[in-house]
């Protein structure tokens, strides 16, 4: 299985508040949708909550210890097995927390925005990364003038 990462993160590692995005940056949305599209994704039952509605062109894959039925989804009460089922195959984990950190070991790669802004009352966080198991490559480096923020698209590739 080729597990990719997805997530964009503030200075703190900070990822969401209250359920949420806590930057929800236009052009970072749509650099989500291009990494995305046409893979599974995988989440965690609140990260799927989330989700506004069903994100087209791609299998949605929830992981619970909760493992109710959702409709137009597949749902996994443990890790093992889902990846014994995928691991012909390459997917995104898109959160939130403790996926991230379940999956973490197995990313082959990582895609991160880096924000560079603070959320004092995040509520979750990303991992943190040991740099030395990969490279590092900035892919861009971007504003948004709305919101007036710096972010940069950066792909971490195991070594």
């Amino acid at each position: 299985m080729a597990i990719n990462i997805i997530a964009a993160i503030g200075k703190n590692n900070e990822l969401g508040k209250d359920n949420q995005l806590i930057w929800k940056i236009p052009e970072d949305l749509k650099f989500f949708k291009q990494k995305t599209m046409g893979y599974d994704i995988i989440m965690g039952r609140k990260t799927f909550e989330s989700l506004p509605k069903l994100l087209n062109g791609r299998k949605h894959i929830v992981l619970t210890r909760n493992p109710e039925i959702i409709p137009e989804v597949v749902v996994y009460d443990n890790i093992e097995e889902l990846i014994k089922k995928y691991e012909k195959k390459e997917c995104f984990v898109i959160g939130g927390e403790s996926i991230y950190r379940q999956f973490l070991k197995y990313a082959k790669k990582i895609y991160l925005t880096q924000i560079a802004a603070e959320c004092n009352d995040a509520d979750t966080y990303f991992p943190n990364l040991n740099e030395e198991d990969f490279i590092k490559t900035i892919l861009d480096e971007n504003y948004d003038d709305k919101l007036n923020i710096k972010y940069s698209h950066i792909l971490y590739k195991r070594r």
